[in-house]
């Protein structure tokens, strides 16, 4: 339990957070990942190349500092981080490392006048406090998943039973457990965690369950991406009868349970966890409109499928918008172009009821908030989740 004046210590660093937390967090991960090799498996390069790890961290870092008075509040943070720990395998043993290196970190970037003795003590307080929360709740999520039918607790050796190639950047494996037996339901929109090694190396990575619970298999659908090491090795290296190691699902992109109107919105290899949304969706009696948006009719992943379910279900709706067209194509979009709030205003449902999910690239999920917003969707009903380390949305 943190001391009032630990917390008064802590609110006092917010300001210092705001303007130099990502300067800070950027400095935390060279020194870990330079000093405890042992972590790097958990970490995507490319995103700390990007600067996108560093930031969200400094975002959350910013959130716990603020919310140091009621950590009630963290909830939804809370509950991403530990997913997506779970989903890596973070251990209790991680923790200690990374408190280390955030300690060392905050006293080397803010200097000895402002990272003051009471400064670190006040934040090696907080951090234990931080690290115990999400130890019990990981702990907690281990125990389930290793105890629901079909589950288990760390890695499980599955076999690719099929390898299926669905566009010209994506590629499905579909997954099967070595040992036969039953594979653990997951909730549409929840993502499974991979270990592969790589010229020797150990990665971990996560992928998006793109089909629905089936309680045999699960099946991943992966976009190849330029210089993406775990994707290029899947799409290159790994055939019919590879073994790879599993993680339990994790995730809390899901559907919400609701009677109302739902509306899957998708760009790119953001379809993956909303087409298991929509498959798992389809047997009920709810409308359900699914637009997706693709640079062109190459890269547009499973629209066979999509065709196949809208002649089949008469509740499901589907709009295709490409980027680029060829008039050549026989699969020809309902626009072209980028989305566009008037699109939007004849899909949807008059008055903006519907539960919304949307994922793809960050500038289109804004863009996609801002225009629920304008159309009157409550932002209750409206869920996204990233691809890689969390980030505001503008």
């Amino acid at each position: 339990m943190l001391s009032e004046a630990q917390r008064a210590q802590i609110r006092a660093t917010v300001p210092l957070l705001e303007t130099g937390g990502e300067a800070l967090t950027t400095h935390f991960y060279q020194l870990m990942l330079r000093e405890y090799p042992q972590v790097r498996p958990l970490f995507n390069q490319a995103h700390q190349a990007s600067g996108a790890q560093p930031r969200a961290l400094a975002d959350g870092v910013l959130t716990y500092a603020r919310h140091i008075d009621r950590l009630e509040a963290l909830g939804p943070l809370a509950s991403r981080i530990v997913n997506k720990h779970v989903a890596l395998q973070i251990q209790p043993e991680h923790y200690p490392i990374v408190g280390t290196c955030l300690l060392r970190a905050i006293r080397e970037v803010l200097g000895p006048q402002v990272a003051t003795d009471e400064v670190i003590d006040a934040w090696s307080a907080a951090y234990a406090q931080l690290a115990q929360l999400l130890i019990q709740a990981e702990s907690a999520a281990y125990d389930a998943k290793a105890a629901s039918p079909g589950g288990w607790r760390g890695g499980r050796a599955f076999r690719v039973a099929n390898k299926v190639r669905e566009s010209a950047e994506i590629t499905s494996f579909h997954l099967a457990p070595v040992d036969g037996g039953a594979v653990a339901d997951f909730q549409p929109g929840q993502y499974i965690g991979l270990r592969l090694w790589v010229d020797g190396e150990e990665i971990r990575r996560t992928y998006s369950l793109s089909a629905a619970p089936n309680g045999r298999s699960y099946r991943i659908s992966v976009k190849r991406e330029p210089g993406g090491k775990a994707s290029n090795y899947l799409h290159d290296a790994v055939a019919p009868g590879h073994e790879l190691t599993v993680f339990p699902p994790s995730g809390e992109f899901v559907l919400r349970p609701s009677d109302k109107p739902l509306v899957l919105i998708s760009a790119g290899v953001g379809i993956t966890p909303t087409l298991a949304m929509l498959e798992s969706s389809l047997p009920k009696a709810r409308p359900i409109t699914f637009i997706h948006y693709a640079r062109n009719a190459q890269v547009h992943a499973f629209a066979d499928t999509l065709r196949t379910w809208t002649t089949q279900r008469p509740n499901l709706q589907v709009r295709t918008v490409y980027e680029h067209v060829d008039p050549t194509e026989a699969r020809q979009p309902d626009a072209v172009g980028r989305p566009t709030l008037e699109h939007l205003r004849q899909w949807l449902p008059a008055h903006g009821d519907a539960e919304v999910h949307f994922l793809g690239p960050k500038p289109f999920m804004a863009c996609i908030k801002r225009m629920l917003h304008e159309l009157g969707v409550p932002p209750a009903q409206c869920h996204y989740e990233f691809f890689g380390p969390a980030e505001a949305l503008q």
